[in-house]
This record gives structure tokens, C-alpha cells and sequence, in this order.
């Protein structure tokens, strides 16, 4: 509890955490006048331990007075240079907050205009409306598609430039970079390689990534708001490069995180992997979600059931459908040749999710954490090739992979 003092009420109050008598207490809840009684601690450890539940105590009392405050100002001001609310899946926009009933800490910001694709380069379908053409009816949707050599040279020379995009947005993570700026890098990168940014007014999607904070689960909107220390970050990558999609995305560590948040990344990782380790011609997709919900619940979270991996190529969504969770109905068998991605998303509480009013935002139903890792994958004759598999110029930003 750095800058903690001695607690000056003559009755000794309870710790927070485990309500042993409290002796501590949190400066910052002092210097926002917050009630003594939720911010009491009888120990550093203490305090400590309960420091990604607690800060949120923070936020809150700042969010309370958005109106008048800082944060409001700020807010207005990027409303005065172009910077809006996304409402109705990107289709809309508004100056003011909109009402929700948010599960946890965390809210949305102002997002900027859209960013501009050269001429160039070489545009999906739906760059230019926001409305896929060839995917919804595709035959594809119910065909598991056995990809030609030619296309899949083209998926690992697509998926390797969304892998060096994405390690250069995890370059630059860090305590007090806006979502948009990961965004601008993702978008400048993915141009500077000839691609576009797939998720770029994909059904309207406002932004050329998807940053998912905290108790987001996915699809999260770039915005204005800063990163903060011990937040948690996924950053999703799709770049459409020579007619095929490359699909990816990896959740970081912002600063100093807490034990559980460190938990929860590193047991999702793990899931990705031992998913990844049964991928073979023969294996049932239904089995990857047994996999993935067997070490989840084994580590005390749960795995999302709204969400699922999905086939990509030539299009960005297809068959087969990839479910995460255990029990489900998944149908059909591997076969060399199919490419389709496996990306799960474990939270730190229940698997429920909400959705935000930007209509893209998915976030968990009890405020808790969530995290996500994905890869794009190509069945072989032998077993399995991670299309979007790290590179030897990769961060070495994951505490497990330097052990």
C-alpha cells in the first residue's frame, strides 16, 4: 500500500479484505474523501491482494462526477474535434455517454473518424458500405473448404504480416497510451505491408483492431480512454493481404497486474495451446472445446459460450464453427487442408456477457476480468501448422515463455 498512513479513527475499523481490526488505509480513498470503512486494510499484503477489485472504487467516485470533472471536460473537448460515442454497431454517433447499466469499472470513450485506406491496396467487399456481400451467402457457411497449395502459401504469407502487426502494437502497450493509438499503430503497419485491416467497417465496426480492456470479452472499440497500470489488454488482429484473411490476437499486461489477472492470462494461454496440441486430421472440432473447459474449470474460471473460433480464408468468418466450452455440438471432423481459427475467451467470474449500447462491446455479465488468445491454424497430413505462430522477432512480453 504505498502511501499508506496509520487509519485516525479512535474505533479501530475492519480490513476490506478479511476483516481482521485495520490499521492501514488507502491514500487515495483519502484524498478523494471516500468513506474510511471501504478503505481500510490491516495489512499491505493485504491491500495488495485486493488491489485490482479496490482501485475500481477509485474510478467509480471519479465517473460519479463526470459531468462537472475532468474526465467530462476532456470528453467535451474531443467531442469539439470530431471524437464521439459509437452507438448502433458503428452506424451512429452521439456527443454525451449513453445510459447503461455497466457491470463493471470500466466505460466507454469518445472514438475518432474513421482511418483512410490508399487506393491502393486491395479492399474486402465491405470497405467501402460496411455490408458483406460474398460471406453471408457463401456455400462455404456449411462446407468446411479444403484449401488449394496456392491458397494456403498465400494464408502463411497473410498471417505472417498479421503476426509482425500485432507484435508491433504489443510494442507499444503501456500506462497511459489511448486504445486509439494501439489502433493507429495496427492501421499504419497492416498498410505499410500492402494489407488492409480486415475488421475495418466490417458490418460497420468503426476501427482497423478490437481492444478489449478488463472485463471486456471481445470486440472492443479503440477509444480515447488511457491505459492504466494493472489493467489487462487483448489487441485483435485480422489483415486481408492477397485475397485471404490472417487472424490472431493476445492479451497483455499493462503495467504492474495483479496475481489473479496474471492467473487468468496465463490459464488462457495455456487453454489456446492445449487446443492447438489436438489438432489433427480425424479429431472432432467438438473436442477443442472439451480441451479448453477441462483446464479452465480445473483452474477455477469459466469459458464463454456466446462466442467461437471459426473456419477463414478467402472469407473472414465460415465454417466450421469452433466452440470453446465443453459439451457442445460442434459437427464435423478435421481434415488436412482446413484453416480456421481457435481463440478462447476465459473470465475471471461467470461466462455470461452483456453487451454495451456501441452494439460491438462484449463484456462480462459480473464486471469480472476476461482474456483471449487466438491463432489462426492449418490441419496437416501430420497433425497441425499455427499459421500465426510466433516469430524469433517477437516481444517477450509473457512472464511463462522466458522461464
Amino acid at each position: 500500500m504505498a502511501g499508506g498512513s496509520d487509519v485516525a479513527e479512535a474505533a479501530v475499523l475492519s480490513c476490506v479484505r478479511c476483516g481482521k481490526p485495520a490499521h492501514l488505509q488507502c491514500s487515495k480513498c483519502m484524498e478523494l474523501k471516500l468513506p474510511r470503512e471501504g478503505a481500510a486494510f490491516c495489512t499491505q499484503d493485504c491491500f495488495k491482494a485486493s488491489w485490482s477489485s479496490h482501485k475500481s472504487v477509485h474510478l467509480k467516485a471519479k465517473l460519479s462526477s463526470q459531468g462537472a470533472g475532468t474526465l467530462g471536460e476532456q470528453n467535451s473537448n474531443l467531442a469539439n474535434e470530431g471524437w464521439l460515442y459509437c452507438l448502433k454497431k458503428g452506424q451512429a454517433r452521439t456527443p454525451k455517454l449513453p445510459h447503461f447499466d455497466w457491470t463493471g469499472a470500466l466505460r466507454p470513450y469518445p472514438i475518432s473518424s474513421r482511418r483512410a485506406v490508399p487506393a491502393n491496396i486491395d479492399q474486402p467487399d465491405w470497405a467501402i458500405d460496411g455490408l458483406p456481400k460474398i460471406e453471408p451467402n457463401s456455400n462455404l457457411q456449411h462446407v468446411v473448404e479444403i484449401k488449394t497449395s496456392d491458397q494456403i502459401e498465400r494464408m502463411r504469407e497473410t498471417c505472417r504480416i498479421a503476426r509482425e502487426v500485432l507484435d508491433a502494437a504489443a510494442r507499444v502497450i503501456r500506462p497511459g497510451i489511448t486504445t486509439d493509438e494501439i489502433d493507429k499503430v495496427v492501421h499504419d503497419a497492416t498498410i505499410a505491408a500492402g494489407g488492409y485491416p480486415s475488421p475495418l467497417n466490417y458490418h460497420f465496426f468503426p476501427k482497423s483492431c478490437c481492444t478489449s480492456v478488463n472485463e471486456v470479452i471481445c470486440h472492443g472499440i479503440p477509444d480515447a480512454r488511457k491505459l492504466e497500470d494493472g489493467d489487462i489488454v487483448n489487441v485483435d488482429v485480422t489483415v486481408y493481404y492477397k485475397g485471404v484473411h490472417g487472424d490472431l490476437n493476445e492479451t497483455y499486461f499493462v503495467g504492474n497486474v495483479d496475481e489473479e489477472s496474471k492467473r487468468l492470462v496465463q490459464c488462457t494461454y495455456e487453454c489456446l495451446e492445449k487446443a492447438i496440441s489436438t489438432v489433427k486430421p480425424g479429431v472432432r472440432f467438438r473436442e477443442i472445446g472439451e480441451v479448453i473447459n477441462r483446464h479452465a474449470s480445473m483452474s477455477g474460471f469459466s469459458v464463454v459460450k456466446s462466442y467461437c473460433g471459426h473456419g477463414i480464408g478467402e472469407l473472414f468468418h465460415c465454417a466450421p464453427n469452433i466452440p470453446h466450452y465443453g459439451r457442445n455440438k460442434a459437427v464435423g471432423v478435421m481434415k488436412a487442408g482446413q484453416t480456421f481459427t481457435i481463440e478462447p475467451m476465459i473470465n475471471a467470474g461467470v461466462w455470461r456477457d452483456r453487451m454495451w449500447p456501441d452494439g460491438w462491446t462484449a463484456v462480462t455479465a459480473d464486471g469480472k476480468r476476461s482474456a483471449q488468445f487466438e491463432h489462426t491454424l492449418l490441419v496437416t497430413e501430420s497433425g497441425v501448422e499455427v499459421l500465426t505462430g510466433r516469430l524469433a522477432s517477437s516481444p517477450n512480453v509473457f512472464p511463462w515463455l522466458k522461464a
